[in-house]
């Protein structure tokens, strides 16, 4: 055999016999990165261990501690937990199992309904697999063949999938007696997968489309060390804790009904907190120079074609009929915006316009995908669409970035940045995207921002950056977003009059902060466990008199800070004051008055703190400054 010259990734070569395989390459590298590897990049491409590079090839070996590496490893599972499934069950048909963040699924097509004691059935003989140590080997047939293949063994899906394919060959992986279609790569055997766990089972349309049948979909997660594992499962009973549907229940903030599935309910206490958001925006955006506008739910068919959703949105879309035309509900507030801007002649030195509006929008969500506040078929969206000359553009992005800064911090929210590229289904010119990219990449630059190109990911009318929150478990929310349009202003014909008096065509820039008003609220509610800051707690404290003798000065204290704008309830109930300030504090309340003789002498007060064992004594002149001064300042604690 003759010798082959493999490339690494960090610019230098090695010499090997020909045929030799990547998990050789990493022994021959360290032993200890064999150890961790689980998978190989060869010019680009994963593959797996096993695979034998070409002369030339540049090599990277991929390890357990990398993202790619961690998918692997769940893409690994995800067959061996099919495998499993077979064993345990007859006339199983197989879905697809696909690695997702935090985890992975797969889809099942059997009679038997899975149930939490089958979770554990099948982890156990998953185990008894990964025992067994079975060799995962790739195996590439014809089309044809691959799909007799999968016709013989009654798996249909796979069968469907491999009808669309285009590839003259289809790839499969067998472990022992199970075989799969897919494309790979996976773990060199079943005995290198260390640390795994079954979550729940859910249902799930094959393909997502609800004319199909319903499959049983079986969530897990798997980790490289069990250790790992052992934190995200310590995390995701936080996160069970936190959950915004259930706080929401118990804290009386809001609630879903059947009448109306997507279409979340705000109760009076949840209607304080969303009240004292959009206060803040209202401030934020005056400062901000902002205009801000109101535009109607529903519009005309014409409208929708000019603006390119009816042909590239139209699926998410809910719509009317008036007088004999064709109309659809708002799923984005701009066209709206452009109407209005469209409305009168602009001059140049106008520029920029900024428009913001709280615009209710519908979207078709399919059933299955709805989830609390976090994903409803009816939102708020904070959208402001800024119109602007070609030379303010920066200037403009650099505006929105600052402004969304601000708003972050002042909910303790860090965020990391993402710039989203041109999408299939773009309308424009590619030197228009060129321009309208490079754009948003020159102001990230000129701010300083760190930041990850997200391929593809853009609206289908122009490019955008992405704000990506971390909650306090760790958690990654995408909210905001400011997108450079340089399409719909062609598409409407919108124009300004330059100082040359000739017309020119403005640039759009759309943004969001919140994103929805009420995903935000969710992850507040969330991020908060409910215990919210004094500002935005929808009872702000709670007067308890320790006896019928305190009741009238309990009654004055809770007056005097009602008439300070203070959020204040008298709890004056003939119930034991240990029963009163347990239920305060199932009820999150930020501060608990507590009045006796003692109090009503001095004119004081008794202050318990969300979250402090102690009490305090303070005048109550003192403790009205303190929570005016947390409330007007906004600060997150007490």
């Amino acid at each position: 055999m003759g010798q082959i010259r493999i490339l690494l990734k960090d610019g230098s070569s090695r010499n090997y016999e020909q045929g030799v395989t990547l998990e050789q390459i990493a022994l021959d590298i360290s032993p200890r990165l064999r150890k961790a590897a689980v998978a190989g990049l060869v010019d680009g491409v994963m593959v797996d261990l096993t695979y034998r590079p070409q002369d030339g090839s540049v090599v990277e070996i991929v390890t357990e501690d990398s993202e790619e590496g961690l998918s692997v490893i769940r893409h690994t599972a995800a067959h061996i937990m099919a495998q499993a499934v077979m064993r345990l069950f007859d006339g199983v048909k197989l879905g697809i199992g696909p690695s997702i963040e935090d985890g992975f699924y797969y889809d099942f097509d059997l009679d038997h309904r899975l149930s939490p004691e089958d979770l554990e059935r099948i982890e156990e003989e998953m185990r008894k697999i990964i025992a067994e140590d079975l060799p995962i080997v790739r195996v590439e047939l014809p089309r044809e063949e691959a799909l007799r293949k999968v016709l013989d063994a009654g798996q249909s899906y796979k069968a469907e999938l491999i009808e669309e394919f285009e590839d003259d060959t289809v790839s499969f992986y067998s472990q022992g007696e199970f075989v799969d279609l897919c494309k790979g790569p996976h773990l060199v055997s079943t005995g290198r997968l260390k640390a795994f766990k079954l979550l729940n089972v859910a249902g799930a349309y094959w393909r997502g489309d609800e004319r199909n049948k319903m499959l049983q979909r079986v969530y897990a997660t798997a980790f490289a060390k069990q250790s790992d594992l052992q934190a995200h499962l310590t995390r995701l009973e936080e996160a069970k804790k936190r959950d915004h549907r259930r706080l929401g229940r118990d804290l009386d903030l809001f609630s879903l009904h059947e009448e109306g599935p997507g279409f979340p309910f705000l109760h009076p206490k949840g209607m304080v907190i969303w009240n004292e958001l959009l206060t803040y925006w209202h401030e934020v955006h005056a400062r901000a120079g902002y205009s801000e506008i109101r535009t109607p739910i529903i519009l005309n068919r014409g409208l929708w074609e000019n603006s390119g959703h009816w042909d590239k949105y139209r699926e998410n879309m809910y719509f009317t009929e008036i007088d004999g035309q064709d109309y659809a509900v708002k799923p984005m507030n701009c066209p709206g915006a452009i109407l209005i801007y469209r409305n009168s002649l602009h001059s140049y030195r106008e520029l920029p316009i900024r428009y913001a509006e709280l615009g209710l929008v519908h979207r078709h969500e399919k059933s299955g995908t709805l989830h609390g506040l976090m994903r409803v078929r009816a939102f708020t969206q904070d959208d402001a669409h800024i119109f602007a000359r070609p030379d303010q553009i920066q200037d403009e992005i650099l505006g929105v970035i600052n402004l969304i800064d601000d708003f972050y911090r002042t909910f303790g929210f860090s965020y990391h940045v993402e710039l989203s590229t041109k999408p299939e289904n773009a309308i424009g010119s590619d030197e228009i995207w060129e321009l309208a990219t490079e754009s948003l990449r020159a102001a990230l630059d000129a701010r300083g921002i760190d930041y990850k190109v997200n391929e593809g990911d853009g609206a289908f009318y122009g490019p955008k950056i992405d704000f990506h929150l971390t909650d306090c478990l760790g958690r990654t929310w995408q909210c905001g977003t400011i997108q450079l349009d340089f399409v719909m202003p062609e598409r409407f014909d919108l124009s300004y009059v330059g100082d040359d008096g000739d017309k020119h065509r403005p640039v759009m820039i759309h943004r969001v902060v919140f994103g929805a008003l009420e995903r935000f609220m969710g992850m507040l509610i969330e991020h908060f466990a409910g215990a919210f800051p004094v500002w935005l707690s929808p009872v702000q404290t709670v007067v308890m008199p320790v006896s019928e003798a305190h009741v009238d000065y309990a009654g004055s204290v809770a007056e005097q800070l009602r008439d300070i704008g203070v959020r204040c309830e008298l709890d004056d109930r003939n119930e034991k004051l240990g029963y009163r300030i347990r239920e305060a504090r199932l009820q999150k309340v930020p501060y608990m008055l507590v009045v006796g003789d003692s109090e009503v002498s001095s004119q004081s007060v008794s202050v318990r703190a969300r979250g402090q064992a102690n009490a305090e004594t303070v005048s109550l002149d003192s403790f009205i400054e303190r929570i005016k001064r947390e409330i007007s300042e906004r600060k997150l604690t007490p």
